[in-house]
């Protein structure tokens, strides 16, 4: 019975690529020239993250401020909770097809990973960090312009008397939590497209055509 090939990992050659470990070092930098390479459908995903947190974020901005008493003013503060929460769900929506047809028009070059033995969570996580890095990005820039926006408009028609002593440790934490929600909200989108790349076997992957 003759001896099948052993390669230097001690397995034989059909079972070399399910041992590929690459670093995270690696993979981060795969992602970020996925990224530029990509640019405009970068900017695409990013700019759906970039509306969703600014209009959230213009929202949660007027909490800041002195509000009125009453029923009325409560509705109203309910009612642009509620169109936040809308926001952010259309731009979780518009995320998820954006990365799903950025997951289909690289069918090829996943499959070429996976045959030079790419492991299937490999490829989970270049998608997870390019989508954590357009998250935190787009999501700083979502914040602070719609921070600035309404911080804008309140200086104009109210003064400098409608800031008080607590505004500034306000828009810290609501920036970090617009940052975590964006971010969130960018992951979780790109779970479908990462599990649907994941588990294509390489074969078909190279087959399809764009």
């Amino acid at each position: 019975m003759s001896a099948e090939p052993i390669s230097q990992f001690g397995q034989s050659p059909m079972r070399v690529q399910k041992q590929i470990q690459l670093p995270f070092s690696k993979a981060w930098q795969i992602s970020v020239r996925s990224i530029r390479i990509r640019l405009a459908r970068s900017i695409i995903t990013a700019g759906g993250i970039f509306l969703g947190i600014a209009f959230y974020s213009s929202v949660r901005a007027s909490s800041l401020f002195p509000i009125g008493e009453g029923p009325e003013a409560i509705a109203e503060a309910n009612r642009q909770t509620w169109l936040a929460v809308m926001a952010l769900l259309v731009c979780f929506v518009g995320i998820m097809n954006s990365m799903l047809m950025s997951v289909t028009e690289r069918f090829k070059e996943i499959g070429t990973m996976k045959c030079l033995g790419a492991l299937d969570s490999f490829i989970v996580k270049l998608f997870f960090i390019e989508a954590s890095l357009m998250g935190v990005v787009a999501s700083i820039a979502g914040w602070f312009a719609g921070w600035l926006i309404t911080v804008t408009i309140r200086l104009f028609t109210d003064g400098v008397r409608a800031f008080g002593p607590n505004f500034l440790t306000g828009s810290l934490i609501q920036m970090v939590t617009a940052v975590g929600i964006g971010t969130l909200i960018t992951l979780v989108a790109a779970i479908p497209p990462a599990s649907r790349v994941a588990r294509m076997p390489p074969a078909a992957a190279l087959r399809s055509e764009i």
